[in-house]
């Protein structure tokens, strides 16, 4: 049995983020997974780094606020990291990057010799207004695949972590009779992000380790 941990950033229960992130809750659930619901606006997750979550360089053991702590310990007895977020302004919401600021902070998520998150799996699905075409024409999809790929996951030894963008998930433009239609689009959209994802990381795990 495997522990996900699926993180939601999105302040209305019923959008589309949010619903994006029930349906990966229940698939996990379906395949056998514990499945710990991180939902930071509805836990009221303060993304502000004030003084006592500062890192401390001279002092990787520091004790951070007990918020901090307590979410450090789910990061940490998760197998499976999912951060699903729309895209604002071509970037994870603020809440994320405060959460990461706090939380994934050093002595705990980088800083080791040993990363106490290596042999974590990570998936940071992203819900974008715009189209696939756009994002690559711009090189605003390899910048938040550099962002949080690089910059965060492999940074704190996370291997093999992945970003996957929903396009066209902006329905302000769109017909009332055609959302339903729309969403179920981005739905499937969704599951086979999620299926691609398990795929990669599958064969990854079952590759020679060349050692």
């Amino acid at each position: 049995m495997s522990r996900t941990l699926i993180v939601l950033a999105h302040p209305r229960s019923d959008s589309l983020t949010a619903q994006v992130a029930e349906r990966i809750r229940l698939r996990r659930r379906a395949e056998g997974n514990t499945v710990d619901l991180l939902d930071l606006y509805a836990e009221g997750f303060d993304p502000r780094l004030t003084a006592v979550d500062e890192p401390d360089w001279q002092d990787r053991e520091k004790r951070y606020s007990p918020e901090v702590h307590a979410h450090m310990r789910r990061v940490e007895e998760a197998d499976e990291v999912v951060v699903v977020f729309p895209v604002w302004w071509f970037a994870p919401p603020a809440v994320v990057k405060g959460w990461i600021d706090r939380v994934w902070n050093y002595g705990f998520a980088y800083g080791r010799s040993t990363p106490r998150l290596r042999g974590k799996r990570m998936l940071w699905l992203g819900l974008a207004g715009g189209s696939a075409a756009e994002y690559e024409s711009s090189g605003l999809g390899a910048a938040l695949e550099i962002q949080l790929r690089v910059g965060v996951s492999e940074f704190c030894g996370v291997e093999g972590a992945q970003v996957r963008l929903l396009h066209g998930t902006e329905f302000s433009g769109v017909p009332q009779a055609l959302r339903p239609e729309r969403a179920r689009e981005v739905f499937a959209a969704a599951d086979a992000a999620v299926t691609a994802y398990d795929g990669v990381a599958a064969a990854t795990a079952a590759a020679p380790s060349g050692k």
